[in-house]
């Protein structure tokens, strides 16, 4: 079975990728994937919860920030820190769209401690992507709120079922600096 760090860092992993993906604009109507992921470049933070299972309860806060994917193809790459209590973890991701679907990795795949991106559709205001690590087989729903913040849930397959076990809230963070000039 998964170790505690690890099950939650997969989970947080999936959940900071799905808030990078889906941030567009109320207008963004579909049809264009690389302005849609041009459109979620930026600082996102923000708190999540394990609302399932084993570690139910387990709170966990988010530091990411995400680009677009380099090439010519439409994506996302993240990177950035979530905090659970005193624990650390770096995260990163990196989603890329292949023909009509999408593919990729949270932290550093399934062959790794992280998970594959098999499949994905960008569609409106939410994202929807498929992700897997062995026999394990779930999807992150990603949906925006107001212009500036997202609530995402990831559910894994339990039998024929889609339970949610992870939900998470993130914010843009906009620089405030204030610029001024000295006479």
């Amino acid at each position: 079975m998964f170790s505690r760090p690890s099950l939650i860092a997969r989970g947080i992993a999936a959940a900071s990728l799905a808030a990078l993906t889906c941030a567009a604009s109320p207008a963004f109507s579909g049809g264009n994937d690389k302005a849609f992921f041009e459109q979620v470049s930026g600082q996102w933070k923000g708190p999540g919860e394990i609302v399932a299972g084993k570690y139910k309860g387990t709170k966990f806060t988010c530091d990411l920030t995400g680009e677009p994917a380099e090439g010519s193809s439409a994506g996302i790459k993240l990177d950035g820190t979530c905090r659970v209590g005193v624990f650390k973890q770096p995260m990163s991701a990196l989603i890329t769209q292949k023909g009509k679907t999408y593919t990729g990795k949270f932290l550093d795949g399934a062959d790794g401690k992280g998970l594959d991106i098999v499949s994905g559709n960008v569609a409106k205001d939410k994202v929807v992507v498929g992700i897997n690590r062995k026999k394990l087989n779930g999807a992150m729903i990603a949906r925006l709120q107001d212009p500036s913040t997202l609530n995402i849930t990831i559910s894994v397959k339990v039998e024929e079922t889609m339970v949610p076990v992870i939900g998470v809230s993130l914010s843009r963070q906009v620089d405030n600096i204030a610029v001024g000039s000295i006479e």
